[in-house]
């Protein structure tokens, strides 16, 4: 079992570079992909960013390049650091793990999931 907790995120200008967190509780989870997922108002929830094992990460086109995933096995937290933000990525941010393999970027094969947390970027 896995919990997860988000933190971050609020009100923000278009171009400034905030971090989210996702604090982890769980013994599974160094074993665990980790990814973060977002969700826009009357859009369906997408694949940001998802790191696993190994160090390895992969990224959604549309962030990649300004978000950057990390992850510490030790204190049991992901990061996903944003920067230059846009409008568009105005979106409730979610933490999600599974110890699926290959880590999946499909949002219904996760297992754990976040509370979520509000972006918004004003232009």
């Amino acid at each position: 079992q896995v919990q997860l907790v988000e933190s971050g995120g609020g009100l923000v200008q278009a171009g400034d570079s905030p971090r989210l967190s996702c604090a982890a509780s769980g013994r599974t989870f160094s074993r665990s992909a980790m990814a973060w997922f977002r969700q826009a108002p009357g859009k369906e929830r997408e694949f940001v960013a998802i790191s696993w094992s190994g160090g390895i990460s992969y990224y959604a086109d549309s962030v990649k390049g300004r978000f950057t995933i990390s992850r510490d096995n030790v204190k049991n937290t992901v990061t996903l650091q944003m920067n230059n933000l846009k409008p568009e990525d105005t979106a409730v941010y979610y933490c999600a793990a599974t110890i699926r393999w290959p880590p999946p970027r499909a949002a219904n094969e996760y297992e754990y999931w976040g509370q979520g947390t509000q972006v918004t970027v004003s232009s």
